[in-house]
């Protein structure tokens, strides 16, 4: 297998739902962050072979295929192909692992990865009990065969049972959400997310075009008095919204390139793809995946957990990086550095990118050396990423 570097990685800021980008069409926003991916490195659009965009809920607007419905509303060129893939939260990290094993094939030499879901239209499980245009129910993807094996999935009571079997209370959920807005807030403040994020117009409350820089969903005076008054959500003793990633939009991108192209065209690239990998999980506890993953991906890579520098395991609800951290012995100040989900949001299909765009710039601030990525996904997957800085 060739090398594969990242030589550029962007993203737009994260929108509350109904906030910043509610009135986007879903391949308008992506377009964004795809022409910002190859303008901020000067790459010749020609050079790009495909486009694949990591997208959840594939109905409305954000159906047919987004990747190449954003190429056609990009400045790209429309001679250039898309793909949209799918695997739940971590679809566009997916879309890098793709996009890797392509260009270290051989198959192509430059692909844009890339993210978007806009939540605020197509909200979590918008894809299920659709109507056909006949008039009949199109089915449900949890049939029989799943029911009988599994039950009725909730990730929220996932969460929960992933809590009390890790022996984790209340109290270090709410501690852990507190600390993730207290990071962001920290990174934000001090322009740590300022290189990755592309400035677009967006909406603020009252409707006025604003340009959008900041993440909206950020809440720096959260505490556990706070989270304490929020409603308990059915199923569970004290999981609340404040322990869970918020409805958020946005949009991120990311040009991968062999070496050989690297050397060909001078850019300077940002990191390598190290290693990846993909696991499924019991569909049970569901979001299990990045404990079994992280010590895969790593063997891979040849490394240890000690070898990382930044870990990135999406605050999905706040029990998920605890109970990872807690099995697999991890540096808590390594963990999410710069805040999670819980803070910055989440945008399903977007997770993936976005998380590796705030990894690699991350890294390239500290002068660290390796970046770990890794999701939880429904339906009990997880895949990860190791990035190296170039």
């Amino acid at each position: 297998m060739r090398d594969v570097f990242v030589v550029s990685a962007v993203r737009t800021a994260v929108g509350k739902q109904k906030g910043y980008f509610r009135e986007y069409l879903a391949p308008e926003l992506l377009a964004l962050v795809l022409n910002e991916s190859v303008a901020r490195i000067e790459l010749d659009p020609m050079l790009v072979d495909d486009v694949i965009t990591g997208c959840v809920y594939q109905v409305g607007e954000q159906a047919f295929t987004l990747a190449r419905m954003a190429v056609l509303a990009s400045r790209l060129p429309e001679t250039l192909g898309g793909i949209t893939v799918n695997r739940q939260c971590g679809s566009s990290l997916s879309a890098i692992q793709m996009a890797a094993g392509m260009i270290g094939s051989g198959i192509h030499e430059v692909i844009i990865a890339s993210g978007c879901e806009i939540m605020s239209k197509y909200n979590i499980a918008s894809d299920m009990n659709c109507t056909l245009a006949n008039g009949q129910n199109a089915g449900h993807p949890f049939g029989k065969f799943y029911l009988d094996k599994y039950g009725i999935p909730s990730q929220i009571v996932s969460a929960h049972a992933i809590a009390q079997k890790w022996n984790i209370t209340k109290e270090e959920c709410q501690d852990f959400a507190v600390a993730s807005h207290e990071k962001a807030h920290k990174a934000t403040v001090e322009g740590r997310f300022r290189r990755e994020i592309v400035p677009v117009p967006g909406l603020d409350k009252d409707g006025n075009g604003i340009e959008c820089m900041t993440d909206e969903p950020i809440r720096p005076g959260t505490n556990r008095e706070t989270l304490d008054s929020l409603k308990v959500l059915a199923g569970t003793d004290w999981m609340t919204a404040g322990l869970s990633s918020t409805v958020t939009d946005g949009a991120s991108a990311m040009v991968l390139m062999s070496g050989d192209k690297v050397k060909e065209s001078g850019v300077t690239p940002l990191a390598r793809v190290a290693a990846g990998a993909v696991v499924g999980s019991d569909p049970m506890l569901m979001l299990t995946g990045p404990i079994a993953v992280t010590p895969k991906v790593l063997s891979k890579a040849g490394l240890k957990m000690s070898d990382i520098d930044i870990f990135e395991v999406n605050e999905a609800f706040a029990p998920i990086p605890l109970a990872w951290a807690k099995e697999l012995g991890a540096d808590a100040g390594r963990l999410n550095v710069n805040g999670g989900a819980l803070a910055l949001g989440h945008p399903v299909g977007n997770s993936g990118c976005r998380l590796s765009v705030t990894a690699i710039h991350e890294l390239m601030r500290r002068k660290g050396r390796y970046a770990l990525v890794t999701l939880c996904t429904g339906g009990g997957q997880a895949p990860a990423a190791i990035f190296e800085r170039a």
